[in-house]
């Protein structure tokens, strides 16, 4: 049998260092500092692929999936590690990219480390459209609160009306860039202010089209249908969470995916003494976002509006029923829970009790998914791939 060699890589920008294990050897045979290369970095694999097997990791970060895919083209058996799962030991306190390689290694040959989903390249560009999205609704949130709070600092506030970016409180805005109704001063501003605004808001909707579009493409057609027949989860929330999470299948259990999105509490017990705390906000921080903004719709009474039901239209009676049967369940864990400990940590509870309606229904919907793929690559003689 040829012997193992084990990589750990340390990635930067300008470089990659990179600590070799040989086998089962306590230190490492080398540890090389290359350029951020990939000329060179294939040929340092290649002469270290004459001695052994390579595996070889490095942690997820900046530097994104280029090097695993690259190393996947090449040949060499490569997993990007999720950071925050990687032990520390408690008395260290020197840190170099010569250290974090050496651990690296050692830790992955014992198995330590936990390796992340690496999503294919046009999965990654999606996602990253989705997620330009999002940071356009925050620039958005942001220039609405600039605004307001430059006029309340001039003493202008809305008052004919309860809420704030109606039609009528645009109308009031639009009024003070009359001639005349502002100094010239603090017309330029509000104006810039405005121009601005609506130039994000533009390119926001511009975005949502795509995803609109995007959403009905074959891949995501039928997982964004599926969650969109949960309350709360419309078209944009459905492809953050299948853009996000990918394959459903790869969370054994509920709480697994749980514990992903970052919605299961902490814990410290010990002996008889047993203390929870907030939740961990460890994983994906997109997903969570609009799970938890969907979690607050059920605080509602149960109920199919209009537009929930057309967002069910063409959907199976069973996913429906699914549907319906987590309003009520997820309605009285709020009444439940908002009563003793308030509506802040009531939605959260709903948050994560949806996941687990989610995680049932799109397990299925993806290995419907797979087996329809299977189906359609037979039928034009294609090789089939067997699921990692």
């Amino acid at each position: 049998m040829r012997e193992i060699i084990w990589l750990g890589m340390d990635v930067h920008k300008d470089s990659i260092t990179i600590a070799v294990y040989v086998g089962a050897a306590e230190k490492p045979k080398e540890v090389t500092r290359l350029p951020n290369d990939p000329v060179k970095l294939r040929r340092f694999l290649a002469r270290q692929a004459e001695q052994g097997e390579i595996r070889a990791c490095y942690e997820a970060s900046g530097a994104g999936f280029v090097i695993e895919r690259a190393m996947r083209e090449w040949g060499y058996a490569c997993e990007v590690i999720a950071p925050s799962l990687i032990p520390q030991r408690p008395g260290k306190h020197r840190k170099h990219d010569r250290y974090d390689a050496s651990e690296l290694g050692r830790l992955y040959r014992a198995g330590q480390l936990v390796p992340v989903r690496v999503p294919s390249e046009a999965e990654e560009r999606v996602r990253d459209v989705v997620r330009c999205r999002a940071r356009f609704q925050k620039e958005i949130l942001q220039t609405r609160h600039s605004i307001l709070k430059f006029l309340a600092r001039r003493g202008l506030v809305y008052r004919e009306g309860k809420h704030n970016w109606t039609k009528r409180h645009w109308e009031w805005l639009r009024a003070l860039l009359c001639p005349g109704a502002l100094p010239a001063e603090d017309h330029l501003v509000l104006s810039e202010y405005i121009g601005l605004l609506e130039y994000k808001i533009g390119r926001r909707d511009e975005l949502d089209r795509w995803i609109e579009d995007q959403a009905l493409k074959p891949y995501y057609q039928e997982r964004v249908a599926a969650l969109k027949c949960f309350r709360g989860l419309d078209t944009h929330a459905a492809m953050v969470l299948a853009s996000e999470i990918g394959d459903f299948r790869r969370f054994g259990k509920p709480e697994a995916l749980m514990s992903y999105l970052g919605l299961i509490p902490r814990e410290d017990s010990s002996g008889e003494r047993h203390r929870r705390g907030s939740i961990t906000k460890a994983g994906n921080s997109h997903c969570r976002h609009v799970l938890v903004q969907a979690a607050w719709s059920y605080c509602r009474v149960p109920t199919v509006g209009a537009a929930l039901k057309r967002r069910q239209q063409g959907a199976s009676a069973s996913l429906v029923a699914h549907s319906w049967k987590a309003q009520h369940r997820l309605h009285k864990v709020w009444k439940r829970i908002s009563a003793r400990r308030g509506s802040n940590i009531a939605v959260v509870a709903v948050a994560r009790e949806l996941v687990g309606f989610i995680w049932a229904v799109m397990r299925e919907v993806d290995l419907n998914a797979e087996a329809q793929q299977q189906v359609r690559k037979e039928s034009i003689g294609e090789p089939l791939r067997t699921a990692a």
